[in-house]
């Protein structure tokens, strides 16, 4: 069996595992939309009276809100998956799998292509909710976008475990995280377009990679196939996922030393 194989077989194993300990705990990932929902029934219906502002047109608040609600939820809803690696390293489970012959990077993919399957599930859930309250769906860039989110999601859930491998425990990484994750959605546009920010502001938030992400995902919910926001966003999405993976596996294989 060659390499490539022995890895796509290790990491089906522990997706299929990783997975069956979501659906034994399913509860959380409907719990985890508490917070998306808020955000949709209570705090968009504040930006009514914004219409007609640079960056939020009249009558399509939904369309730029929703598009940012779920880098939102990508955000955050992988960004606090350390926990539970957290739980397992206390317990011993990924100390057995690191003397098995399971490949190393099989160990993350896993658990990483499990989060980003659940954080689908979950903005398709809220796309559902949203279009009864407005929103007009590009189903081409929804799909689209819905990779754009993966990414996203396996970034984030790369950092984390990247620092529950180095930390092994919450009182660190729970600081950790936050401390990250706050300045990088403040400075990404989410829940307002950063046309009505000041010129400095803007200018910082090209420093965010988190950023092009947002455009991205609004000018694909629009239809803009054109648009060098797309691909900017995807690039920008492509080294990162790929950086942070590269930094949570050899994490991993520090541990193993």
């Amino acid at each position: 069996m060659t390499n490539n194989m022995k890895i796509f077989r290790d990491t089906k194993l522990m997706f299929v595992r990783n997975m069956q300990h979501t659906f034994r705990n399913l509860v959380f990932v409907f719990v985890s939309l508490f917070q998306p929902l808020l955000y949709l029934f209570l705090f968009m219906p504040l930006l009514k009276d914004l219409g007609g502002v640079p960056g939020l047109p009249a009558g399509q608040t939904v369309q730029v809100f929703i598009p940012g609600l779920l880098v939102m939820l990508a955000l955050f809803g992988s960004a606090f998956v350390g926990f539970g690696l957290i739980d397992e390293i206390r317990s011993g489970v990924i100390e057995r799998f690191l003397v098995t012959p399971v490949k190393r990077p099989a160990i993350l993919l896993g658990r990483v292509l499990r989060d980003a399957v659940v954080l689908l599930l979950q903005c398709i859930l809220i796309t559902i909710v949203a279009i009864p309250l407005g929103l007009t769906l590009n189903l081409a860039g929804f799909l689209i976008a819905l990779l754009l989110y993966a990414m996203i999601g396996i970034t984030m859930a790369s950092m984390s475990y990247a620092f529950a491998l180095i930390y092994k425990n919450e009182d660190n990484l729970a600081p950790t995280l936050n401390t990250i994750t706050l300045p990088v959605s403040l400075l990404s546009g989410i829940l307002l377009p950063l046309a009505l920010a000041p010129v400095w502001l803007q200018d910082l938030s090209m420093l965010n990679p988190l950023s092009y992400a947002v455009y991205a995902s609004r000018a694909l919910f629009a239809g803009n196939f054109q648009s060098i926001d797309i691909i900017e966003g995807f690039v920008v999405m492509s080294l990162l996922v790929t950086v942070i993976f590269w930094w949570s596996l050899r994490s991993l294989k520090k541990m193993a030393t």
